[in-house]
Order: C-alpha cells, then sequence, then structure tokens
C-alpha cells in the first residue's frame, strides 16, 4: 500500500510541476521541504484517522490520475450571477486572484493585494500558521499554491460593508487548483468576510483552499463560508485561525453541493479573554459526501467557544462531523460547548459524527453533544392533521431544523441565496 500511495502521489506532483508556476511569496525552503513531506508521507486515505471518512488517495486515483490544466479565460459576464449587491467583491480564478474581474473600491484601512504584490512589511505579517507537515493538503498547497489574495484591515478601522471573495474554478478537463490567502484584522479593527466557492467549468476540479486567519487584539471577525461548487468539484478547506486577547471570531459555513466537500477549521485561542463560534450547515443527496472537521485549541484563561453543525443527509449520501475542543493546562475558566444534529432522509445515507473533549485544566465548564435521527413523526402526523401534503409537510419540519443557522446570516443577499438554493435542495 505505501508503494501504491508513493505512485499516486509522485505522478500528481510531476503533473503539477508541468503547470506550476514560481509564487514569488512562498520561500524556497518551505517547498522544498513540503515536497518532500509529500513524497514521504503520501496523499490521506482512510487509513489516516483523521481523513477516516474522506478518503482523499483514491478520489486522486479514480478521477485525477491525468491533470490537462485546461482552464477557461472568465469575463465579467460570468462572475455577476454570483456577486452579492452589498458587498465588496473580489474573485479569484483557478487560485489566482483576478484584479479584472474584481471590483475596485478605496476603503479607509483596508488593503487587498495579489500575494506576489507584496512589500517586505506586509511580508512580515504573514503568518504561516498552516504547517506543511501538519496535513499533506497543506503541503500540497504549499508547494503548488496560486496567486491569491493578502487580506488586510489596519488597526483602528471598521469596515462598513461586508467583502465578498469569490473563488471560481473552470475548465475543460480535469484540473487541481491550489488557491491560499492571507488575512490579518489589526487590533481594534472589524470588518465581515464572505468567501464563496463555484465550479462553472464542464470538467472536474480538484480545490485544495488554504487560508490563514490573524485576528488582532480587540478586533472582531465574522466570516461566511458559502460552498455551492456542484457535482463535478472535489474540494479540500481548510482554515487555520489564531484569535488573540479580547477578540471575537465567527464562521458561519454552509453548504449545499460539491461532490465531496471536507472543511478542515482549526482554531486556535491564543491569549486571555477572546472567543470563538463555528457554525454549520449541510444538505447532502446523490452520493455527495461532506466532512466538517474542527479543532479549537484553548491556550489562555477565560476564554469561550461554541459550535453548532447540523445536516440534512439524502439518498446514498454520507455527512461527517468530527470536532475537538483542546483545554491546555493554563487555559483555567474555560466555557467550551458543542453540538452537533442531524437528520438521515433515507435508509441508505449515512451520518458520522465524533464530538470530542480533552481537558488537561480542572476549573472549566464544557460539553458536547451529538443527535441523528429521522424527520420527527409526531410533527409530521400534527401538519398533516390539518391539511398540509406529506412533501410540504416534511419541508416545513427541515426548514425549520436548519433555520437557526440560516438566520445567523446578517447580509441580505447571502441569506437569500442560501434560503433559496436550500429550499431546492429539499
Amino acid at each position: 500500500m505505501i508503494a501504491e500511495k508513493s505512485t499516486i502521489t509522485h505522478n500528481l506532483l510531476e503533473q503539477l510541476q508541468k503547470h506550476a508556476g514560481k509564487i514569488a511569496f512562498m520561500p524556497d525552503a518551505e517547498i522544498v521541504s513540503a515536497i518532500r513531506h509529500l513524497e514521504s508521507k503520501g496523499v490521506p486515505n482512510n487509513k489516516h484517522e483523521d481523513y477516516k471518512y474522506c478518503n482523499i488517495e483514491s478520489v486522486l486515483r479514480k478521477e485525477f490520475k491525468q491533470v490537462e490544466q485546461e482552464l477557461n479565460t472568465l469575463t465579467s459576464n460570468d462572475i455577476t450571477p454570483l456577486k452579492l449587491e452589498e458587498a465588496i467583491n473580489l474573485v479569484v480564478v483557478n487560485g489566482n486572484y483576478s484584479e479584472a474581474l474584481s471590483e475596485k473600491m478605496i476603503v479607509k484601512g483596508l488593503t487587498i493585494k495579489s500575494l506576489t504584490e507584496l512589500s517586505s512589511s506586509e511580508k512580515e505579517l504573514l503568518s504561516s500558521q498552516a504547517k506543511s507537515e501538519t496535513d499533506a493538503l497543506i503541503a500540497l498547497n504549499t508547494a503548488f499554491s496560486g496567486n491569491g489574495i493578502f487580506f488586510q484591515v489596519e488597526k483602528n478601522n471598521v469596515i462598513p460593508m461586508p467583502v465578498h471573495i469569490i473563488y471560481v474554478n473552470s475548465g475543460n478537463s480535469n484540473f487541481v487548483t491550489n488557491a491560499r490567502n492571507f488575512t490579518h484584522i489589526g487590533a481594534s479593527a472589524e470588518v465581515t468576510l464572505i468567501e464563496s466557492f463555484y465550479n462553472i467549468g464542464s470538467s472536474k476540479v480538484f480545490s485544495n483552499f488554504v487560508s490563514e486567519k490573524f485576528v488582532g487584539e480587540n478586533a472582531r471577525l465574522t466570516c461566511y463560508t458559502f460552498q455551492n461548487e456542484g457535482s463535478l468539484s472535489y474540494s479540500v478547506n481548510t482554515n487555520q485561525v489564531k484569535v488573540s486577547k479580547y477578540s471575537n471570531y465567527t464562521n458561519n459555513t454552509y453548504t449545499l453541493s460539491g461532490e465531496l466537500v471536507r472543511n478542515n477549521h482549526n482554531v486556535e485561542l491564543a491569549a486571555e479573554n477572546c472567543e470563538a463560534h463555528l457554525n454549520g450547515l449541510f444538505i447532502t443527496n446523490g452520493t455527495q459526501s461532506v466532512d466538517n472537521h474542527t479543532l479549537i485549541d484553548h491556550q489562555k484563561p477565560n476564554c469561550e467557544s461554541n459550535e453548532l453543525y447540523k445536516g440534512i443527509a439524502k439518498d446514498k449520501s454520507t455527512g461527517t462531523f468530527n470536532g475537538k475542543i483542546f483545554v491546555r493546562k493554563d487555559a483555567q475558566k474555560t466555557n467550551a460547548y458543542q453540538s452537533s444534529k442531524n437528520i438521515l432522509m433515507s435508509d441508505d445515507a449515512t451520518i458520522n459524527t465524533k464530538p470530542q473533549l480533552e481537558i488537561y485544566a480542572d476549573d472549566v465548564k464544557c460539553s458536547h453533544g451529538t443527535s441523528t435521527g429521522k424527520v420527527d413523526t409526531e410533527a409530521l402526523f400534527y401538519l398533516k392533521a390539518r391539511g398540509i401534503g406529506e412533501e410540504n409537510a416534511r419541508k416545513l419540519l427541515l426548514q425549520a431544523f436548519a433555520q437557526e443557522l440560516i438566520d445567523k446570516i446578517e447580509v441580505a443577499s447571502l441569506k437569500e441565496r442560501v434560503l433559496h438554493l436550500f429550499e431546492k435542495a429539499l
């Protein structure tokens, strides 16, 4: 098995190197180290504990044995339907920031650049929190990263409108894309960031996205992740986040399509009196698989975290939630809560849940829970008895189940889009 794993990794590296460009922000030593890690460890399969229900090696072997990289050139007409009207819309095409397709707006305290345009002082802000040795997919991204976005809000600035980054892939033959961004929120700054993911091409794409986010002291970063990439997409999305003293980080993830979607969300609560809130909603159908994998690392005292993930699995699809709360010895007075709730819509659908607590402090309040079942038959009977047809009654119950998470969206056009597509998926 090891020989096979090395072979597929070697073949993939050879093919990607044909198309890779030199990205100036990534040091040569880091690229070499990433490639060595890939060659040594290989691509994860279901024998890796963290990827037990998400066999990346199998996907690459079956769907991406040959990578051609015949990419499409997109125009503003292709992007317009994907924009949000009350936001600043930025565009990343096949892993590379497109200034031509992005909206140009000067906002005090906001800096948006491609990674190859960074000044020396800006390069010093790159956190390098996502370490190649921790995950082969981070190593793959590090070795072959596109020219992504550097996003900075300077200290004491509140950005009055949301910033919307559209990650769109489009090609005519199977290809692999590695998008990367760095988000730096200065002290006492505040911003809402929306990241949307689409595939509008005619070919299959393996999208490997890495985002490093730093939230400065007394700052607030509110994020929405919207995933609607369709049945031709296989994606791994890694968020590596570091939160400072008195700061607040919130992320709401909505996954409505994608043949395989793996979300890695790792948050370090690295100082006292900071907090993190992770929420997720997914609906799967066909043979689709969605895997949400979270880690919240409580490193200091008096911090709080909350997680709520809900899923609806239909047909022969699979949903997974694997969440871990890690409380270090010094993290006294920690409050941490985690919940996973799921509904199975067919006998062939599968839900895997694994909430975890690892606690080394003795003065904490931590809890986790999970529940998986079918639509409440009593509630269904109650609605049908009042003249509502079974199909509509079932939809009402599923909408009520999801509404708690949809109501967390404070951007009107995004909320409308999520609600419309969620109802369509039902």
